[in-house]
């Protein structure tokens, strides 16, 4: 016997949908950015260039990490604001109908 709403449960997987698309967006974007800054640090730093690439993997996952977890988080927070913008605009749809049902549409007709 299930004790929870099926509704959420799609809700839940809709949310890490979009998280986990956060996620791969904000790796791609923050990879692109930690990358570039590699290059320049390869071509104008001499200590940069002396890292070793263990060193410098880790510095691009860093970001890459970074990136998808600041974007799945920013996802996730607008996600969560639509759902809650439908389902009071669904609310407030409601108590008009009712509320229309109730005294008519027009007084006047």
């Amino acid at each position: 016997m299930k004790s929870h709403n099926a509704m959420r449960d799609e809700e839940a997987v809709d949310a890490s949908w979009e998280a986990a698309r956060g996620a791969a967006y904000g790796a791609i974007k923050w990879g692109a950015v930690t990358a570039a800054l590699g290059g320049v640090g390869y071509a104008l730093s001499p200590l940069y260039r002396g890292l070793t690439i263990q060193f410098k993997v880790y510095i691009q996952m860093s970001g890459m990490v970074f990136g998808g977890m600041i974007e799945a988080d920013y996802r996730l927070r607008e996600y969560e604001a639509r759902v809650r913008m439908q389902k009071r605009i669904q609310r407030d749809r409601a108590m008009w109908q009712k509320f229309e049902d109730q005294y008519g549409k027009d007084d006047e007709e």
